[in-house]
């Protein structure tokens, strides 16, 4: 495992970005990450618990109703990404813990997964607080799922997720998605161009540093 404090922004073309599962705003924006992928950027996927109140079996969701939730179903509807608003909003913890194990351990099979957790979510309609949809979606991601039910059990993967969190409010994380791009936080749905410029600020800031 490589050290943790440092490994998000190792790399100067490294991209910390915190997410939660039950977010829409974090499903509908995956096609943002892609944009700073194609430019050469590495988007780290950190885990970040939005709603810790939500309990472990979760909370009805009430009505989706006004401007909001007709913008996110535009942007999910240009994305490509089918949703069907759940009916419950789930507890995260161990789902996220169970990402963030992934992508320290497991790092080949980490995006599948967390792309199968929010399809699961939101596509589906699926429980992710229940772990054994987690451990469906990890076996079907190639993860080692027995190692993950041990880190899960011992406290390991939820200590992880910690760290995560903790390195997001470091950074002034109070909302998800949130990015730090270019040395600034920027967080919410904001539009493809912004991060496209974004995107070629930080390479003009790698170039420049190599350059001299």
């Amino acid at each position: 495992m490589r050290d943790y404090d440092h490994e998000p922004t190792a790399a100067r073309n490294a991209v910390p970005h915190w997410f939660d599962l039950l977010c829409p705003f974090c499903y509908v924006a995956q096609p943002r990450n892609e944009v700073l992928e194609r430019r050469g950027l590495e988007v780290v996927h950190l885990p970040f618990q939005i709603h810790p109140e939500i309990p472990p079996g979760g909370i009805e969701a009430g009505p989706r109703n006004g401007p909001m939730y007709e913008m996110l179903e535009e942007e999910a509807a240009r994305a490509g990404l089918p949703l069907v608003w759940p009916s419950r909003l789930p507890g995260t913890r161990t789902a996220l813990s169970a990402v963030e194990w992934v992508r320290l351990h497991q790092p080949d099979a980490a995006t599948g997964f967390i792309k199968q957790l929010f399809a699961a979510h939101f596509a589906l309609g699926e429980d992710i607080g229940d772990p054994r949809v987690v451990d469906r979606h990890a076996e079907a991601s190639g993860v080692d799922v027995q190692a993950l039910r041990a880190a899960l059990a011992d406290g390991s993967a939820r200590s992880a997720l910690a760290r995560a969190e903790a390195l997001g409010r470091g950074a002034g994380v109070h909302a998800t998605p949130s990015w730090l791009i270019a040395g600034r936080l920027v967080s919410g749905l904001r539009p493809v161009s912004e991060f496209e410029r974004l995107a070629d600020e930080v390479l003009g800031q790698v170039a420049g540093s190599t350059s001299g």
